[in-house]
């Protein structure tokens, strides 16, 4: 079922203090049992106790209805359709409302009044930071390493430290074709036996290695890439040397000025040394990676297999083709979420729809041999969610049931079984972009060994209205600014139900709860595919950000 997002937020329990309740241990499944049970109730981890322990959806279902939503009173400063504050110049319906005063000094101008306290995040909800370290830690071991040959290894990671067989060069080469030359010119050129003296081929070809050597005062032409001789000082480039041949017979190799000790010599080891760390353990295989491991001596290459993971979607209402009509919509997760997978480095098959029916979904999950089940929809508490009593009935553990963020908020993720898991996201598309950047990737990161990239953070091009409490994933474009930079830009068509900012996206930007101002620098999750790929296509953004009167 395509859910929507719950309004209801709640945060610390009334009367307590911001440390009551929470573990003090530094694990994080600890810290979200504090957020769950609040101060002074047993850490029971989620799911061992699931009557009495699980409280996100069901407790507040019935007074919010259907997915948990809280009633939306008129004037409340955040809206379940729309994230955006009302009159926010980048909110899903498009233009600047009347009113707003959003300008260059942040999210809200002077005129206008600081938003009304809104409800705060239940205490099933965890943050988005810590909800994300909980996913990274749900994987205590990848699984066992592969040994392959080197190109059945692209796109896994590394198992073990990548190190150096041999020395980079293995042997003193020419960088350039010309001379190998021994001390100061003018030189008396030699040639291999057999070759004519004139003859134009180099005297020393990349791949064979020379025996005689080369005697002071005299050169020999040599190729790119060939082993130097001994005896040799230096390489005089072809284009700087002068042939001529005297009087006196033999022929004589001139240069305009005197050639350093060295000059265009690669000298052995200049890359690395036999037993050198080339890469570390958790480092992915690209292209580069087969070619260095290649140049470094390997033949094979022992890394940990990629992820396998299958999709669900769920939902009556959803069409695999043609037009919306009578009420059923298209399935855009499907369609999307496979290859997102695949460019994460998954292997998975075409997504699976299942009806909204419990005991076909029991039956997909307790058959299902992936590493990770990702199922789409179904994660509140209306009729025919069933995601929740399905996990109870599997006897699952539920790590995350609900996440402080915007849209996504109804995310989970459980354990099935030892090694595998299930991340349920919402049935909304861009909801569920939300789940599986916060906490599909960095679990299937986990699960591949991959170390976690560093955070990326770039300033903003224009103020982002916030949630009163909770995080927000936001699209936005790289747009280069004469005067800061590499900026990132917000997006139009961000609700939880649209694609299209997300299409047209580089990144989302992860705004911490009450907004940020033009120039704020805020962290990036990066798509998974080059940044600037659909520069140009950005849906009803200015390309002039001056002239737009945000910079």
């Amino acid at each position: 079922m395509n859910d929507g997002q719950p309004g209801g937020t709640g945060g610390e329990p009334a009367g307590a203090t911001p440390d009551e309740g929470r573990a003090r241990s530094g694990d994080p499944f600890d810290d979200a049992l504090a957020l769950v049970n609040g101060p002074g109730q047993p850490r029971v981890r989620p799911g061992a106790e699931a009557a009495t322990v699980r409280t996100p959806y069901a407790a507040r279902g019935a007074a919010a209805g259907e997915g948990g939503d809280a009633p939306y009173t008129p004037g409340d400063p955040y809206t379940p359709d729309d994230p955006f504050a009302p009159g926010d110049p980048f909110a899903s319906d498009g233009p600047v409302a009347p009113g707003n005063r959003a300008g260059p000094t942040g999210p809200a101008g002077a005129e206008d009044p600081p938003p009304a306290p809104g409800p705060r995040p239940t205490p099933a909800a965890v943050p988005w930071h810590l909800a994300r370290d909980i996913a990274r830690r749900a994987v205590t071991e990848p699984p066992a390493p592969l040994t392959s040959a080197l190109g059945a290894a692209l796109g896994r990671t590394l198992a073990a430290p990548l190190t150096a067989l041999t020395d980079l060069p293995s042997f003193d080469t020419s960088a350039m074709d010309g001379w190998a030359v021994a001390g100061p010119g003018p030189w008396r050129l030699d040639h291999p036996a057999g070759t004519p003296e004139a003859g134009s081929p180099p005297g020393i070809l990349a791949g064979h290695a020379p025996t005689d050597v080369l005697l002071d005062g005299h050169a020999i032409a040599i190729a790119t890439g060939a082993r130097i001789p001994s005896g040799a000082t230096a390489v005089l480039r072809s284009e700087h040397g002068e042939v001529r041949a005297p009087s006196g017979g033999g022929r004589r190799l001139y240069a305009p000025q005197p050639v350093p000790p060295g000059q265009d010599i690669r000298p052995r080891g200049q890359e690395c040394r036999r037993g050198d760390l080339l890469l570390p353990a958790g480092a992915l295989v690209t292209p580069a990676v087969l070619g260095l491991a290649a140049a470094a001596g390997y033949d094979e290459l022992t890394a940990r297999p990629r992820p396998r993971a299958e999709v669900f979607v769920l939902g009556d209402e959803l069409l695999d083709h043609g037009l919306p009509q009578e009420g059923r919509i298209r399935d855009a997760l499907g369609p999307m979420l496979v290859p997102w997978l695949h460019a994460l480095g998954v292997e998975t098959a075409g997504a699976r729809h299942l009806a909204d029916d419990a005991d076909t979904l029991y039956a997909a999950l307790a058959d299902s041999t992936a590493d990770v089940v990702i199922t789409t929809g179904g994660t509140a508490s209306g009729p025919v969610d069933h995601v929740h009593p399905t996990l109870r009935g599997l006897g699952a553990e539920v790590l995350v049931d609900g996440v402080e963020v915007r849209p996504g908020h109804p995310m989970l993720l459980a354990r099935l079984a030892p090694g595998r898991h299930l991340v349920g996201l919402p049935g909304n598309p861009l909801a569920a972009v939300s789940g599986l950047c916060t906490l599909a990737e960095p679990l299937l990161c986990a699960l591949a060994g991959r170390r976690p990239a560093p955070p990326y953070r770039a300033p903003l091009a224009a103020p982002v209205h916030g949630h009163p409490h909770d995080t927000r994933l936001v699209p936005v474009a790289y747009r280069d600014d004469e005067r800061y930079g590499l900026m990132a830009a917000p997006l139009h068509f961000h609700g939880p139900a649209m694609l299209r900012g997300i299409a047209a996206a580089d990144a989302l930007a992860v705004v911490p709860p009450g907004g940020a101002k033009r120039g704020n620098e805020l962290e990036l999750l990066e798509l998974p595919w080059p940044a600037g790929w659909s520069a140009g296509w950005a849906p009803d953004t200015p390309t002039d950000w001056s002239a737009s009167g945000e910079l």
